[in-house]
């Protein structure tokens, strides 16, 4: 299958980067090197450095950029960006875009079962070389493991009876396709709530996802980690999907134009702590009429842009 994907808020990151000729620049998810390419394009004088857990993305963007000769595709969690950058002899770069969003490419393709819209194996793994699956989490994990999951990473608030009809099938026989999960979930709403809501199997889905591929654990820290990696000037964009994600950013981000960040109630400041720059968009920016009508999976995304003094 053509690994296919549509950059999410293209315009905006690219004017948000504010890309320099000779800067280097860092994609810690390619994907299919939608951004990328438009990032290189300006940067002809510099150097991109991309990363991708997904070695279909690895392919797919090394052919997308094959015309250009600076830049080098690392296979990375985005999560050892920093060590891999360091690795490499970089100690500092003029921009960073992180997209926290699932591909068009991984969503479409029924094998790897990150979605409820095609039926395939219970997988969602971003990185196949990793174990654990989506097929794990639903089949091995307990109740109260499995709840926790529902309702910090989906948002779940119908988790209990989810996971209440989730274990009873599995006592049965395994759940082992994105269907009979679908299913299972559909089964746990009334049906005028699942005609009248439509996707009711999303946050569910959304929670096994995260969960598989770690996709919060640590972002805090390392989106710290990348910021410090910044020259002055630089910039730092990061397109979120979910509040769970947007929240975690808009915190840093928070933190890092912030000078004092002592609890609200401290009479004086015992910190010591100084902003590190600028926020270039005081509210995220979304998706315009005309791309949400081109890709309507824009919808959701939400780009915020930090700049270091």
């Amino acid at each position: 299958m053509k690994f296919e994907h549509i950059p999410v808020l293209l315009n905006a990151v690219i004017d948000g980067l504010n890309i320099k000729p000779a800067g280097i620049y860092v994609d810690c998810t390619i994907g299919g090197a939608g951004h990328s390419y438009e990032i290189i394009k300006r940067a002809k004088k510099g150097f991109l450095y991309g990363f991708d857990r997904d070695e279909n993305a690895i392919k797919a963007s090394t052919e997308r950029l094959k015309d250009f000769k600076n830049f080098l595709i690392i296979k990375s969690n985005f999560h050892d960006a920093k060590e891999k950058l360091i690795e490499q002899g970089v100690d500092a770069v003029d921009g960073i875009l992180i997209d926290l969003g699932v591909s068009s490419h991984q969503i479409d393709e029924g094998e790897r079962g990150f979605s409820f819209l095609h039926d395939g194996p219970l997988d969602m793994r971003m990185d196949k070389d990793q174990k654990l699956t989506a097929y794990d989490v639903v089949n091995t994990y307990n109740k109260e493991k499995l709840l926790k999951i529902l309702y910090e990473y989906g948002e779940e608030s119908n988790a209990k009876r989810i996971v209440d009809n989730i274990i009873a099938e599995r006592a049965k026989k395994p759940i082992c396709t994105t269907f009979e999960l679908k299913n299972i979930i559909e089964n746990s709403f009334p049906k005028k709530v699942i005609f009248g809501k439509g996707g009711v199997s999303k946050q569910t889905f959304q929670a096994i996802r995260i969960e598989v591929n770690g996709e919060l654990e640590g972002l805090d820290k390392t989106l710290r980690d990348l910021a410090s990696m910044l020259k002055s000037g630089g910039r730092f964009a990061v397109i979120s999907f979910h509040s769970l994600e947007d929240r975690i950013v808009k915190n840093v981000f928070r933190d890092l134009t912030t000078d004092c960040i002592c609890p609200p109630k401290t009479p004086i400041c015992i910190c010591g702590h100084k902003a590190e720059g600028k926020l270039v968009n005081r509210k995220p920016i979304t998706a315009s009429e005309e791309e949400l009508k081109i890709n309507p999976r824009s919808a959701s995304a939400k780009l915020r842009i930090f700049e270091k003094k």
